[in-house]
């Protein structure tokens, strides 16, 4: 959840601002255990992000260095961000947090980009991924419906839920 994704921004998700209250109650929910990722554009990108960069010069100009914040209301919390310059986030640091189970829930931006990598990534390091879509927006909602059939194809190693559902879980007063 971060400026990049944010109205007007150069990788802008239109569904971004309807997520921010789903997701800071999510936020509330795990507690400490929640993890904010972040994009973050390395200094000198390699291989096929040379041209990645290319195609969005304008993500590398000074002025743009704070669209790597988070957004409001989580800019300003101190939160401890995963900072990693590649769309998927998984990886010793994601798994190092997971319990006995495995288990990982992801939501965020762009259900079609960063989720979808995160998740099949996750799969295959043998987490078991829950994806509260609800909780996703994709850059149109055609590329999040597709991400999120494509995700289900993965089934039962990704399952998913809803806010409701999740917050209830996280509550103890969901029968799942």
């Amino acid at each position: 959840m971060q400026e990049f994704f944010a109205a007007g921004s150069p990788w802008e998700v239109p569904g971004f601002a309807g997520l921010i209250e789903p997701i800071d109650a999510l936020a509330s929910g795990y507690g400490p255990r929640a993890v904010f990722t972040r994009f973050v554009i390395p200094e000198a990108p390699q291989g096929s992000w040379i041209g990645y960069y290319r195609a969005w010069p304008q993500v590398l100009a000074p002025g743009a260095a704070h669209l790597a914040d988070l957004a409001q209301p989580w800019a300003s919390q101190g939160l401890y961000t995963l900072d990693k310059p590649t769309f998927s986030k998984w990886g010793p640091e994601l798994e190092s947090m997971l319990g006995p189970g495995r288990e990982l829930t992801v939501c965020g931006v762009s259900t079609d980009c960063c989720v979808l990598a995160t998740v099949l990534a996750a799969v295959d390091g043998g987490a078991q991924v829950r994806v509260i879509a609800d909780a996703c927006a994709g850059v149109t909602a055609e590329a999040h419906e597709a991400a999120l059939e494509l995700m289900g194809g993965f089934a039962p190693q990704v399952t998913f839920g809803s806010v409701a559902e999740e917050l209830g879980r996280l509550a103890g007063t969901s029968r799942a």
